[in-house]
């Protein structure tokens, strides 16, 4: 028998390197007015969302979760901490710098589909790329909406879709650029339970098989449920976290939080 030395030589331990945060929070603030009439919307947030991850916000109203989704795109400024985005600090980025991240690393998703009625399924996915400078490809676009089971409805009008069906444009239409994360406001929040199902296991595809990284705000139990991680906000600060929570728990813990 070897001693321990040779033992130990010869079954070395594996490091895992930790997955890099695609969006940081470091410390952040975000005050509106000012001297008497000022408010705390963010109050010193730290939070840190891996890559190939999926985090969920809530809180009660008023609680900051809009701000802080807003502040992390780059679409708010802070008043006080940085932003992270891929790596790069993006706190005092000028107006031309966030406007190209925001067409290249960054996409978004609304409650409201904020799709161009007057455009086909295909000329909306389209518009990013447009916007960026580039000429898309038909082939491209087309990959996209089949990504999202929509290889069938290219060419119909928003009117002419079902709200699921819009909003799969709508993803369709923000991961077209292949973005770094996506950002989700209420993704779920006009439809119905079968159709926000649905999109709610799309995107948990898009984290599980594509590796993509979702930061996502919803007032949803369910919706947020699907998240690998939710962190609850109160006053502007995260003040408790669930990693893989049920539906009951994250209602549970919500619930706590607004009383």
């Amino acid at each position: 028998m070897g001693t321990m030395s040779e033992r130990t030589q010869l079954s070395p331990v594996a490091v895992r390197e930790p997955p890099a945060s695609v969006v940081e929070l470091r410390g952040v603030t975000r005050v509106y007015g000012s001297r008497g009439a000022a408010v705390r919307a963010l109050d010193g947030v730290d939070i840190a969302c891996p890559a190939g991850s999926w985090t969920t916000v809530m809180g009660p109203s008023g609680s900051g979760k809009s701000t802080l989704l807003h502040c992390a795109a780059g679409l708010e400024r802070v008043t006080g901490g940085e932003v992270w985005i891929g790596g790069r600090d993006i706190t005092n980025a000028s107006d031309a710098e966030l406007t190209r991240l925001r067409r290249t690393a960054v996409g978004f998703v609304f409650q409201s589909f904020n799709l161009i009625e007057s455009l086909s399924a295909e000329q909306n996915v389209a518009m990013p790329l447009r916007l960026a400078g580039h000429r898309p490809g038909r082939r491209q676009v087309r990959e996209v909406l089949a990504s999202v089971g929509l290889a069938d409805r290219a060419r119909h009008r928003p009117r002419e879709l079902s709200g699921g069906q819009q909003q799969r444009v709508a993803i369709a239409r923000a991961m077209v650029t292949r973005p770094s994360v996506l950002f989700a406001d209420e993704p779920t929040g006009a439809l119905d339970s079968t159709s926000a199902r649905s999109i709610l296991g799309m995107l948990r595809a898009m984290v599980d098989v594509s590796g993509q990284t979702i930061v996502m705000v919803t007032h949803d139990p369910a919706a947020a449920a699907s998240a690998d991680r939710v962190l609850f906000l109160h006053d502007g600060r995260v003040v408790d976290r669930l990693d893989r929570p049920t539906t009951r728990e994250v209602a549970d813990r919500l619930a706590r939080w607004e009383e």
